[in-house]
């Protein structure tokens, strides 16, 4: 098994279509596929149990609160976007505005839909080193509409937050993280999450 991303460099004269890298990420549904701004493929293997666990709380959390909210909606860790560089990407837990995303069309909705959510979570595996995560939280905040990130570092205790043309800010050990007014109401119990 796979414990960490595998890369894949692709000839230009071999780079998939949007159309073409939706099908390839359908017929390999096992596999946690995204691909950057350059054409480059990484394949995650699937989480480990515990990290499946913490992700699923994650995730649980925020469908709680925007189905009580009711001003938007979540997606999971199986969702696939497609930024405005191009780059497809799967947060592990993401929330966005209905607005939003009642503006694309059906079609848009069921692909990998062409917008970036308004906020964003990604969770470090034992496996994952922590710059590539950092990276991909500031290429998140360079898109349009995005509004709040969290990198939540397990391994070390940390959360990352960031937001739009700020610089990234570290909470040590929080015991809780809010949503601030990007999620008002929404606070994560981070004693569930290390």
């Amino acid at each position: 098994m796979l414990s960490s991303p595998i890369f894949l460099r692709m000839p230009p004269d071999l780079q998939m279509t949007d159309e073409q890298f939706f099908e390839f990420c359908q017929v390999n549904q096992d596999l946690r596929i995204e691909r950057n701004k350059f054409g480059e493929i990484s394949i995650m293997p699937p989480t480990g149990s515990e990290t499946g666990n913490r992700s699923g709380s994650i995730f649980g959390e925020l469908y709680i609160w925007a189905n009580q909210d009711g001003t938007g909606i979540c997606f999971d860790s199986s969702t696939g976007f497609k930024l405005s560089t191009g780059a497809e990407r799967s947060p592990d837990a993401s929330w966005m505005k209905l607005e939003r995303w009642n503006a694309l069309t059906s079609e848009q909705q069921q692909r990998f839909a062409p917008i970036c959510p308004d906020f964003v979570v990604e969770l470090r595996s034992s496996s994952d080193n922590l710059q590539p995560l950092k990276d991909k939280m500031e290429e998140y905040m360079k898109e349009p509409g995005i509004q709040l990130g969290w990198l939540i570092d397990r391994k070390h205790r940390k959360v990352y937050i960031y937001r739009p043309g700020m610089p990234e800010e570290c909470l040590d050990n929080p015991a809780t993280v809010s949503g601030e007014q990007v999620l008002p109401g929404f606070v994560l119990n981070m004693s569930k999450i290390w």
